[in-house]
């Protein structure tokens, strides 16, 4: 038996995924998971990625003493945060999360130097806070860019401590807003005017590729570049074609079709769509709405004793009292003020200007809110890229939620498939497949996932 290590990182947790075909089929096994790795130290959101390294090194050991040695291993993030290292490649810490405050103010003090039209012209990407390219103009004004000598998104990181190479890879750099979108490397112009230096970056690597040897265990095995970004991994996965939309729904929903070139028209710059990379140089032009996150934030609550609830609650039961309740009202998900609240569930009142609204009340509005948002999405998709929308492939931990599938294909009108749920973990997987096997196509990759996994139509 052959088996290949995903190793997947959201923003919330982590696991190790074995994958292996049997009897014509990938077949997944999960062997580690872990969590706690966001922080909270002197105001500022960080990453643990001491913790980090230490639990990847963790699974992969783990995978050894079960006697499943992977032939070959990738990793998968979430995008836009990085780690940089200095000279003598130490760690220049802290890691910063995008969910931190401190880019709240640098967008503007940007765009008096490059204007949004002008960057999404040359990216395409989307504008928001946390890009990296924000990020990095505030380790500039730090100084701690001066200290850097190499740049790296985290899954290029975690993969350097595994094998010791330092490597960018093109989908997770492509959510940095410096990636310029027809050249696919890195925008040297942009960087000059901000100031940013260019000597801190690798040449782009393409996903299917070899990163090195692993180092530090006592057996064999290859790291290659998956589609790195989760995102561009899920969709990697997702059997959809030209006339389909795809929701990758985790901690973040992402609502989008596959496009062979990049839609850089001044109606996409205006529908505020970004254009990530993907797989085989394909495009992923979608939005980005909170998802999962506000659900996870409020049971968070609950269960640690809020709304007078005395037992703690399941995903299930929240599902049922929205389901159960006929109230709601709607919510902009992407408001800021739900990205890092003290309390989502007070956010949302405020928000709603309603303190007294039941908590059944306040989930429904998410639900409501979350298929109302895709129902838009997916309007503007067919406006913006001059396409019919025909098919939703809802894939990922969010598509096991039966209330919000049903709500996504009310409010849409168009036929909606759920599934795969473990749709990252897969495309990491085939994508080490293609890695291997040079007569695996992407479109046989995904016929192999349809034949493998259970995709349910919402009726």
């Amino acid at each position: 038996m052959t088996y290949l290590l995903a190793i997947d990182l959201g923003a919330s947790s982590g696991r190790h995924i074995l994958g292996y075909i049997e009897n014509g089929r990938i077949r997944l096994e999960e062997v580690h998971r872990f969590d706690d790795y966001l922080r909270e130290e002197n105001g500022s959101f960080i990453w643990d990625i001491e913790k980090m390294v230490s639990e990847v090194k963790a699974g992969i050991a783990k995978c050894e003493r079960l006697g499943k040695i992977p032939a070959t291993i990738a990793i998968d993030t979430w995008g836009v945060d990085y780690v940089l290292l200095d000279e003598n490649k130490q760690e220049l810490l802290p890691a910063y999360s995008y969910r931190d405050n401190r880019n709240n103010l640098i967008q503007d003090e940007v765009a008096a130097i490059i204007s949004q039209e002008e960057l999404y012209a040359k990216t395409g990407i989307q504008k928001a806070n946390y890009n990296t390219i924000y990020q990095l103009y505030c380790d500039k004004k730090s100084g701690k860019l001066d200290k850097a000598k190499y740049f790296m998104n985290m899954p290029d990181y975690l993969a350097f401590k595994l094998t010791g190479v330092i490597k960018n890879e093109y989908t997770e750099a492509s959510t940095t807003n410096l990636i310029n979108a027809q050249t696919k490397s890195w925008d040297e112009e942009i960087l000059d005017t901000l100031g940013i230096r260019k000597d801190i970056f690798s040449e782009v690597s393409l996903p299917c590729t070899e990163v090195g040897k692993l180092q530090g265990f006592d057996f064999e095995s290859t790291v290659i570049l998956a589609p790195s970004h989760d995102t561009a991994s899920a969709v990697a996965a997702c059997p959809t074609d030209e006339n389909g939309v795809y929701i990758s729904s985790g901690t973040w929903s992402l609502i989008g079709t596959e496009n062979l070139s990049p839609v850089l028209s001044e109606a996409a710059l205006k529908a505020n769509f970004t254009n990530e990379g993907g797989i085989n140089h394909r495009f992923r032009f979608l939005k980005n709405y909170m998802g999962m996150w506000l659900f996870q934030n409020i049971r968070k609550e609950i269960n640690s004793g809020a709304e007078g609830f005395s037992e703690k609650i399941s995903y299930d039961d929240m599902m049922n009292l929205a389901k159960n309740s006929g109230a709601y009202e709607y919510i902009d998900t992407n408001d800021i003020s739900f990205l890092a609240p003290s309390s989502m569930i007070n956010a949302i009142r405020a928000y709603l200007k309603n303190d007294s609204m039941p908590i059944d009340a306040v989930i429904n509005s998410v639900y409501h809110s979350l298929a109302k948002a895709y129902a838009n999405v997916v309007s503007e998709i067919e406006s913006v890229c001059k396409k019919t929308v025909d098919t939703i492939n809802i894939v990922g931990g969010g598509c096991k939620d039966k209330y919000l599938n049903q709500l996504t294909a009310e409010y849409t009108g168009k036929r909606v498939l759920a599934g795969p749920v473990e749709a990252t973990a897969t495309g990491n997987i085939i994508s080490q497949m293609m890695f291997t096997d040079k007569d695996l196509t992407l479109e046989k990759a995904r016929e192999l996932v349809k034949i493998s996994f259970d995709i349910e139509e919402i009726k």
